[in-house]
């Protein structure tokens, strides 16, 4: 496999925290990037990747669930309903080595584009719908620590400071989680 075309940017990186701007042609130029994310993404090791995770400020990311269809792609994305909880260890490739239990919603209807610049709406729930609204989260300028009840941020925020910010993370993050009862 290649080498990471990007490095991926970590918590304290101020372009992390912004809001992205919406992709307004797709073109070669983003399909390129896609691809060079989708490399990054796999050699992380992780399942999704969004635009400002590499520095740039533009509404896309890519995931792959491990489902067997291989990496995708969605542009513009937006989250038009969800529905249920799941409560599962979250970690983020930008925040290495961290993972706390996040209650999300377990399923999500989303729509935007794919890399061809064709319309995409799904329904997709569990580890796929997890995945999908964490990355969506990194295009509004949120992070998990954000999510975080003011414990659990504290604990985390120690835990940055005692370890090196490009260790890898300690678990597999594409073994897909299990919804808790």
């Amino acid at each position: 496999m290649a080498a990471a075309p990007y490095a991926i940017r970590v918590f304290g990186d101020p372009v992390l925290k912004h809001r992205c701007t919406e992709v307004d042609d797709v073109d070669e130029t983003i399909r390129k990037l896609t691809e060079d994310m989708i490399t990054t993404m796999y050699d992380a090791p992780g399942v999704g990747l969004a635009a400002p995770q590499i520095g740039v400020q533009k509404r896309f990311f890519v995931y792959d669930d491990g489902d067997g269809e291989g990496a995708r792609t969605m542009i513009n994305p937006e989250i038009i309903e969800t529905s249920g909880e799941f409560l599962w260890d979250e970690g983020c490739l930008s925040v290495p080595g961290i993972f706390f239990p996040i209650e999300r919603p377990n399923r999500v209807r989303i729509a935007g584009v794919d890399v061809e610049g064709h319309p995409v709406e799904f329904v997709a729930d569990g580890f796929l719908g997890r995945i999908l609204q964490h990355e969506v989260d990194h295009l509004n300028g949120t992070l998990m620590l954000d999510r975080l009840n003011d414990t659990q941020r504290k604990q985390a925020l120690r835990e940055l400071r005692e370890r090196d910010m490009r260790q890898p993370p300690l678990t597999n993050p594409r073994q897909p989680p299990k919804p808790r009862p």
